[in-house]
């Protein structure tokens, strides 16, 4: 796993300046006129990878831009390369102009003053944005402050199939008496890709007797006792995973693939209408539905950043603008397109984007909002880096 910048202990100063004020939108839109966005973006999906080919299209019809979609297996790789041109001096004409990114990559980019901003409370969408109802200006318990601007949401689900699974297993220990009796039906991808940790977390966050601890960072003189119920259950419902739990899917995507392939009935996904864009896709069988846990399942948005020495900076706020318009908004939330939540506050929309919101069919595997259930906050990311180290010294090697 990469050594990210939450352990640096760097004080960069933020390069902030960019060369159009970010209030002054019609200059923004000049000075973007012609540039080129690198977007850094997880590339492992050919819906997203799609949406984002669609992003690009709409930004260069309306607004002159071009967007290249630099494909990531690995967020971190991106941060790092933003670390090595600051430590080589190049703070103006990085390779980087915009990252899709949350949780710990953003604290340890902000914590080392790597982005550009405070920009995105300042976009003309910002408006739209539903700041009460949403996690929308904290990531992982970290504020946001204006340095990255959000454009989907998302819930912990789990995918199961019917026709193998009759009723929904709504609690952690439910799925491990499951798998117990159903052995190599079950898995997740391995840690540390994001889904992976994302099921440690959820059953840290599940089975731990003192979630609020998990609001601070982690330390060494509690981490064993606040962990021990979660290293217990995984030790438990290991040898009942998928081959074993001697081989784990590398991603989202593979693990989709083992419920098409009839190899397991049931993932973990962190997109409440991944399921159903899955079968109108024809990924997946129609006998897949979604469910989540009683207790409540983790929730949080995604971000674009700015990096501090970006070439384009003005593109790139002009792009997170965009993914803000009820119409970028909307068809994420299409389930035959992304089945995203939306960022948007439904109130604060015309009558028209509101009722094509409303008019929406959000398909036969995708919960309700009231389905959904409560939504629990993300603990703070050194949890997230920490059990997942833990996780490979444990069982990574095998």
């Amino acid at each position: 796993m990469k050594k990210l910048a939450i352990a640096l202990g760097l004080c960069i100063p933020a390069f902030a300046q960019a060369q159009t004020d970010p209030s002054d939108w019609a200059a923004v839109l000049e000075s973007a006129k012609g540039q080129t966005v690198y977007w850094n973006a997880w590339g492992g999906s050919t819906t997203t990878n799609d949406f984002i080919a669609w992003v690009g299209k709409r930004v260069e019809e309306d607004f002159g831009i071009t967007l290249e979609h630099v494909k990531l297996t690995d967020t971190a790789d991106a941060v790092t390369r933003v670390i090595s041109e600051k430590e080589a001096g190049k703070d103006m004409g990085g390779a980087i102009d915009l990252i899709w990114i949350n949780g710990a990559n953003f604290a340890s980019m902000k914590g080392a003053g790597l982005l550009y901003g405070p920009f995105a409370e300042q976009l003309p969408n910002w408006a739209f944005v539903d700041t009460n109802g949403k996690t929308v200006q904290t990531d992982f318990t970290v504020p946001t402050d204006g340095y990255e601007s959000p454009w989907a949401m998302a819930q912990v689900v789990f995918m199961y199939d019917t026709a193998d699974i009759s009723e929904p297993l709504t609690a952690m220990e439910a799925i491990s008496t499951w798998a117990k009796a159903n052995p190599g039906r079950f898995t997740f991808p391995q840690p540390p890709d994001f889904l992976g940790t994302t099921f440690l977390k959820q059953a840290l966050v599940s089975l731990t007797d003192d979630p609020q601890r998990l609001a601070e960072p982690v330390s060494d003189a509690d981490y064993d006792t606040v962990t021990e119920p979660l290293w217990a259950y995984i030790e438990t419902l290991t040898p009942n995973l998928w081959r074993g739990g001697e081989v784990y899917p590398q991603t989202g995507p593979a693990q989709l693939q083992l419920i098409a392939d009839n190899e397991i009935d049931l993932a973990i996904s962190f997109s409440p209408g991944e399921a159903t864009a899955a079968i109108a896709n024809g990924q997946l069988p129609d006998t897949v539905r979604t469910s989540v846990l009683e207790g409540g399942t983790l929730g949080n948005a995604s971000f674009v950043a700015i990096p501090y020495n970006s070439s384009a900076t003005e593109g790139a706020m002009v792009v997170a603008n965009f993914l803000l318009s009820p119409e970028a908004q909307l068809r994420a939330q299409d389930p035959a397109i992304l089945g995203y939540g939306t960022v948007l506050d439904m109130d604060a929309l015309s009558e028209t984007d509101r009722a094509a919101f409303d008019a929406l069919e959000l398909g036969i595997a995708t919960l309700s909002p009231s389905e959904l259930g409560v939504v629990l906050p993300e603990p703070h990311p050194s949890w997230m880096t920490r059990i997942a180290e833990d996780w490979n010294s444990r069982y990574g090697a095998n």
